[in-house]
């Protein structure tokens, strides 16, 4: 698991098709911080469906950067 309290901007030279998968949301504490967690579950036809395949905590500091930069995205 991956935790992020930062993100950097950055341009894709390209933009590839990606598969579409399930993802979760999940509030959660650790440690006495607050965290948003995005877990994202691979392609029906995996060897084990329905297992996490990548987690992400955000701090709130990267989720409000996120918000942000989607907003002016959208």
């Amino acid at each position: 698991m991956a935790i992020v309290r930062e993100f950097i901007k950055k341009e894709l030279d390209r933009s590839n098709a990606h598969s579409e998968v399930e993802a979760t949301v999940s509030f959660v504490e650790a440690d006495g911080e607050k965290f948003v967690q995005i877990d994202t579950y691979g392609s029906k036809n995996r060897a084990i469906p329905g297992k996490v395949s990548q987690s992400l905590r955000l701090s709130k500091s990267a989720y409000e950067q996120l918000k942000k930069l989607a907003e002016q995205h959208f």
